[in-house]
């Protein structure tokens, strides 16, 4: 009995400090309006973060998860977009924007449309799936101040609007935001100090492109870590068809143009989509999901050293950083680090949409 009244003071204190801890970022009870839903990533406390392009906003969201071991959670659940839509109660078609485990938690959140509408939906641990009640929640925002108009056209017939946020990570108390701005050099890289005290600060960045042989500054990040790198904070991140780039986080503060260092090129024709880091056997890897070309296991050796790719690699080739394609995660369209030697991953299958928890490879 003694130990079942501890576990209960136990759970009464974590909950307790979490409030308390929702209260210490500035978190204040309202509604967030979401009116779009997209990338999505944790911070402190398992605040979710979540990116609206069309209103070019940051979100700050107390989920009131309980924090657990995420050792024992397993998930194998098929027919993902089906169940989202039964939790919504949609009878419409239903897209997963984009997918985040909550560290703390280990549940999973999905950012989608469903009847044209935005959501948030959780996955329990015990493989529930919740329609996330947004009313009166605690909550911050921050606009992006630099955003491209709604009105203003792209390339090939695409709104720079709804990729003026592409990926977020929380590093350090700041929030890091890809996309484009409202520049001449449009792709940039911002940063937010959380919680939201301060104006958002970042450069537009430029990189070469090995398949198209120039530099260029006006294809945004698609999906970026958070990674040190010969001892100074760094972010790599994956462009469209396919360079790798790192970006040492101290040259993003300033509001000016940063060339990045190409350390790999990956194949043209080609869309990454969703990026970890992890550890195995004392060494540092990149987990690269991408729409054509599978996902890939990259090295990080010697990447410090890595002194950058600036001559045209062509006809579809690869250079820089060595990686191997797994062939066991075939169809993968979403990945995120579950614990240090497992992830979750959505995989694309001829029934739809399925989810498991899978080792690292």
């Amino acid at each position: 009995m003694r130990r079942i009244i501890a576990s209960l003071s136990l759970l009464a204190l974590t909950l307790t400090t979490f409030h308390a801890h929702a209260a210490e970022w500035g978190l204040k009870p309202g509604t967030p309006k979401l009116q779009s839903a997209g990338p999505l990533a944790f911070g402190p406390d398992g605040i979710l973060l979540v990116g609206d392009n069309t209103a070019a906003t940051i979100f700050a969201i107390a989920t009131d998860d309980e924090a657990q071991p995420v050792a024992k959670v397993h998930y194998q659940i098929d027919d993902v977009a089906g169940q989202i839509s039964k939790a919504l109660k949609s009878s419409g078609s239903t897209t997963i924007k984009d997918m985040a485990v909550n560290p703390d938690s280990g549940n999973v959140y999905f950012s989608v449309v469903s009847d044209g509408e935005p959501s948030i939906v959780r996955l329990t641990t015990a493989g529930k799936f919740q329609a996330m009640d947004l009313a009166n929640v605690k909550f911050l925002k921050a606009e992006l101040r630099d955003a491209p108009s709604p009105d203003a056209a792209g390339r090939r017939g695409r709104k720079p609007r709804d990729s003026s946020i592409t990926d977020i990570a929380y590093v350090d108390g700041r929030v890091i935001v890809s996309g484009l701005s409202s520049g001449k050099a449009p792709s940039a890289i911002r940063e937010l100090v959380f919680p939201f005290q301060a104006k958002d600060h970042g450069a537009s960045v430029e990189i070469y492109h090995g398949a198209h042989g120039k530099f260029e500054d006006y294809s945004p990040v698609q999906t970026f870590v958070p990674f040190n790198i010969g001892g100074k904070p760094s972010l790599l991140a994956g462009y469209i068809c396919t360079p790798l780039v790192r970006f040492p986080l101290d040259q993003l503060q300033a509001s000016e143009k940063v060339r990045g260092t190409t350390v790999a090129e990956l194949g043209n024709r080609n869309r990454p989509l969703d990026m970890i880091v992890y550890k195995q056997d004392g060494k540092d890897y990149l987990l690269l999901s991408n729409s054509a070309r599978g996902v890939m296991k990259i090295s990080t050796e010697n990447i410090a050293q890595n002194k950058g790719i600036t001559s045209r690699v062509s006809g579809g080739g690869t250079a820089g950083q060595e990686y191997e394609t797994i062939k066991r995660m075939e169809g993968v369209v979403q990945l995120d680090k579950l614990d240090d030697s497992r992830a979750v991953v959505v995989t694309q299958t001829d029934g739809g949409l399925a989810l498991e928890s899978v080792a690292l490879p």
